[in-house]
């Protein structure tokens, strides 16, 4: 098994993917989006710029980050 990317420079790469936007978000388009990938990663792009790039995160680094900023770490 390949490892997965960690930058896509254009998220239409990342073919059949089902992008979800946060039940939080607004009309103003001011927030990420997100789609399963690989096995267990995940990718976010910004919803204003959906053929944009998209950073890939492992399952770990995801639950790292999410621990971070709910610690208000970051």
């Amino acid at each position: 098994m390949s490892a997965l990317p960690r930058f896509v420079p254009s998220s239409q790469e990342l073919h059949d993917a089902d992008w979800i936007r946060s039940s939080h978000s607004t009309g103003a388009n001011n927030c990420v989006e997100v789609t399963p990938v690989g096995a267990g990663g995940l990718a976010v792009r910004d919803s204003k710029n959906p053929q944009g790039p998209a950073l890939v995160f492992t399952p770990a680094a995801w639950a790292d980050f999410l621990s971070a900023i709910r610690g208000g770490d970051i």
